[in-house]
């Protein structure tokens, strides 16, 4: 298993991920370990642009040829933009999940947040304990 060694990027215990740019937007998306468990990814059912999430709250789904999966908030904030690229192609999902298969970018509303996730070492060695 690979994950990005970038320090921008955070991950949380459902293995979702967000990454900041310069700008303070955050990417988010599902890890490469949760790609690796789903399987095939099928179908990913995109967020609504405006709408404004909730820490730990549902705001997405994954599908795979195994099953679906709940995709979790790793923070607040407001819904910028989607990637469009998967409603036609959601294997980007499987085949670039930390970069090209991000779901949705986002305003942060409280960076406090992102203090209780895990650096992309400790996620690392969280997943080789599961």
């Amino acid at each position: 298993m690979t994950v990005n060694g970038n320090s921008n990027y955070f991950y949380t215990e459902d293995h979702e991920w967000i990454a900041l740019s310069d700008d303070g937007v955050g990417f988010t998306g599902v890890s490469a370990y949760a790609a690796g468990q789903l399987g095939e990814v099928v179908y990913v059912e995109l967020p609504e642009v405006g709408a404004e999430i909730v820490k730990g709250k549902e705001v997405s789904v994954v599908e795979s040829v195994k099953a679906a999966s709940d995709v979790f908030a790793p923070v607040s904030g407001e819904i910028l933009e989607v990637n469009s690229d998967l409603e036609g192609s959601p294997e980007i999902v499987n085949e670039s999940p930390e970069e090209s298969g991000w779901i949705y970018k986002l305003k942060l509303s409280n960076t406090s947040e992102l203090e209780g996730m895990m650096t992309a070492d400790s996620y690392l060695k969280f997943c080789e304990g599961l």
